[in-house]
């Protein structure tokens, strides 16, 4: 750990960033690096802080810089803070055809909050509305905290969210 370096991983996540890593090979390292970062943003409530970024470059041997790109590029990835539980609309051509604009909306009248936005207890981020969840056979679809729920009505939506805690 360089002197720069405030965040520590966990036991855990070194685990699961090792099993990760067991998958590629030894000189590639860098190819955990999605796995490595949604484990320390799992761990510090779904988001990265640039000390996390710093440790995971390290951890991979890698430049910080590409590290912060990856971290800020991706949509399962935040870097500022969020509801505990992330909601994602799939809003692409079959859902669209199958409602999923009044999912959304319905799912931002019931939150109080718009796409982006967290609700003002940090119980749920409306983290987006997604091109694709590839569930086309059961639109409408959405994401709660990477689960699926397909062919959703206004009223297993709120069954959905209500369960959740």
């Amino acid at each position: 750990m360089t002197e720069a370096t405030k965040y520590t991983i966990s036991a855990h996540a070194c685990e699961v960033i090792d099993q990760w890593l067991k998958k590629f090979p030894a000189d590639q390292r860098q190819s955990a690096v999605l796995a490595a970062l949604r484990e320390v943003q799992h761990e510090n409530d779904g988001y990265l802080t640039i000390d996390m970024m710093d440790a995971v470059a390290e951890y991979l041997g890698m430049p910080q810089i590409a590290v912060y790109e990856i971290g800020s590029f991706y949509s399962m990835l935040e870097t500022k803070p969020v509801g505990r539980h992330s909601v994602s609309i799939c809003t692409n051509i079959s859902c669209m055809l199958c409602g999923s604009d009044t999912i959304v909306d319905h799912i931002e009248k019931k939150l109080g909050v718009k796409v982006g936005e967290s609700t003002d207890d940090g119980k749920f981020h409306l983290k987006c509305e997604e091109e694709c969840l590839a569930a086309c056979c059961a639109a409408p679809m959405m994401m709660v905290d990477h689960i699926y729920y397909e062919n959703l009505t206004p009223e297993k939506v709120d069954k959905i969210l209500d369960q959740l805690d």
